[in-house]
């Protein structure tokens, strides 16, 4: 699904930041409230009943070469600590990741239930069955990318025409890792605006470090929240779609 939605079109941005916001963000917080709970496939968060937002369930496959940071984006992006080392996912591994957005037009509370597939490369090669599971019944593909390997920035494409079909009706989205390492970067801003507009998809960045201290929430969710919004939008632009409720121009 080639759609470039501009933030803010269905998802109140900093919502996350207000007093509502605080309170649903409780629901998937410790309760010293410096990390985000890590949900297995049968968890979920609690709310009060006066709180309970609407469940969205969303499957998000992440591909990339070896060594890219595929692991350590999902782990950013789940509150987990990111990985020291490099090793290489056995198989299949999928993570919950809990995000709830405020919708604009409905003014409404929705939790978004993200859970990513990640295979390690060497399992994809070796087992057929690894590449459909993957992409069975999901509804967004993450293309991962470093800011250090313009080639493998310059392979996206070629990566999406394998993994996507043409009749595959899901959201893209293209992840660059690394982002912290501005001096080795091989890729400019403006490669990056020109990637959007010709693929009409959205470039996500991330730093692939925990930069901030675990007495310090808002470091992590200051930086995940952007990433998770976009996710999100683009998720529920394309659930309007499917139910032939869209009817405002976003693209950008």
């Amino acid at each position: 699904m080639d759609i470039l939605v501009k933030p803010g079109s269905h998802v109140q941005w900093d919502w996350y930041k207000s007093h509502e916001g605080r309170e649903v963000i409780m629901s998937i917080m410790h309760r010293n409230l410096h990390q985000r709970k890590v949900f297995g496939l049968l968890e979920r968060p609690s709310f009060p009943p006066h709180l309970a937002p609407e469940e969205y369930r969303f499957k998000i496959f992440v591909c990339g070469k070896s060594g890219v940071g595929k692991t350590s984006t999902i782990s950013k992006l789940s509150g987990n600590e990111v990985p020291s080392i490099h090793s290489e996912t056995p198989g299949i591994q999928t993570t919950e990741v809990y995000w709830p957005v405020k919708i604009l037009h409905e003014d409404k509370v929705v939790m978004f239930q993200l859970q990513f597939w990640d295979a390690g490369e060497n399992a994809l090669k070796k087992f057929d069955h690894v590449l459909p599971a993957c992409k069975d019944q999901a509804d967004a593909v993450m293309f991962v990318f470093s800011f250090v390997d313009k080639s493998g920035f310059e392979d996206l494409p070629q990566q999406m025409s394998r993994v996507i079909e043409p009749q595959d009706n899901i959201c893209r989205f293209i992840m660059g890792t690394k982002y912290d390492l501005h001096a080795h970067s091989e890729i400019t801003q403006r490669d990056i605006r020109d990637f959007e507009q010709q693929w009409r998809t959205p470039v996500l960045r991330i730093k692939n470090i925990t930069d901030y201290r675990q007495t310090e929430l808002r470091g992590d969710l200051n930086e995940v929240a952007p990433i998770l919004n976009t996710i999100c939008e683009h998720l529920w632009h394309r659930e309007q779609i499917l139910q032939g409720r869209y009817s405002i121009p976003v693209e950008v």
